[in-house]
């Protein structure tokens, strides 16, 4: 199944090219704020899935084309992200860099930080550009896994009971030396959608495929199978730290290819059984800061 957040805080799950409101089984009135309607409905999805599919198969249904989507989860506890989590991508940063150095920082080693949730954004938002002369901001291209239930110190073994689905995701950045939280995580920063497409939707965690295209050219292709600590590791490594909670998103890291975008640019993320997402590129007037010039590029990480 595949689930949306719609027309600024009703759920739905897809049937077709449809959606079918199913806003009442998460338990939260839409004008609610926080908005955590999808966080509770994926936290009783278990109980309800009698209901949500007796809706699938008897509620009327809205045309996709006459909806707006918002991402589909608005309010998460945490977005936990892995940088450097694909070999090509380590070797294409250390071709940059002229330094073996780099070789140390990738996600086996170095582990995960966390993306502010304001930096969510959705399929049908545009990704704003902060006015910073002089900088560069890169498209990265990731699979995004959601966290079904609550675990602490999950096995690696068990991880594939804890992931609710996944989503598109990209991860954008202001390439430079300052910290990494800090240039990741402008506003609409973080695109997800254009829906969450159940675990039980994809029958090999270890072949999914991703891409990116820019202006049409393709950018970025990659399989999981490619990652350096696979899927269940970063369950594991993530819980090892903290308590994963239902409607939780990690960020599975980007493959090689990334690249600068320009206002005018337009990215489409494709992801293999997941879904796609076509989104604009615009130049914001906002987001510059006396901090941004005390640094310039440095490792594009």
């Amino acid at each position: 199944m595949q689930f949306v957040s719609f027309n600024n805080g009703l759920l739905g799950v897809m049937r077709g090219d449809e959606v079918v409101d199913v806003t009442e089984l998460g338990g939260v009135d839409p004008s609610f704020w926080p908005p955590v309607g999808m966080v509770r409905f994926i936290e009783k999805f278990d109980k309800q899935s009698g209901l949500i599919r007796d809706a699938l198969a008897t509620r009327p249904s809205i045309p996709l084309a006459d909806v707006r989507l918002d991402p589909p989860i608005r309010w998460p506890n945490k977005v936990v992200a892995f940088p450097a989590n694909y070999h090509a991508h380590i070797d294409e940063m250390r071709t940059e860099n002229g330094s073996g150095l780099i070789s140390k920082f990738k996600a086996s080693g170095q582990g995960f930080f966390l993306k502010a949730n304001s930096s969510l954004s959705g399929p049908a938002d545009p990704i704003e550009l902060p006015a910073l002369a002089d900088r560069e901001i890169h498209h990265e291209c990731e699979l995004g896994i959601v966290i079904g239930k609550r675990g602490r110190g999950i096995a690696e073994a068990d991880s594939k009971d804890y992931i609710f689905g996944f989503t598109c995701l990209l991860d954008m950045v202001v390439r430079g030396k300052e910290e990494r939280v800090m240039r990741k995580s402008y506003d609409t920063f973080c695109p997800i959608g254009p829906w969450i497409t159940t675990a039980d939707e994809i029958p090999d965690f270890e072949q999914i495929l991703l891409s990116l295209k820019v202006n049409g050219e393709v950018r970025q292709t990659a399989s999981t199978r490619d990652l350096i600590v696979s899927i269940p590791e970063m369950v594991a490594m993530s819980s090892a730290v903290m308590t994963l909670e239902p409607g939780d998103i990690i960020a599975t890291g980007t493959p090689a290819g990334v690249g600068p975008v320009q206002h005018g640019d337009v990215l489409e993320i494709s992801i293999e059984g997941v879904g796609s997402m076509r989104l604009p590129v615009v130049q914001s007037a906002a987001g510059d800061h006396a901090v941004w010039s005390a640094g310039k590029t440095a490792l594009p990480v």
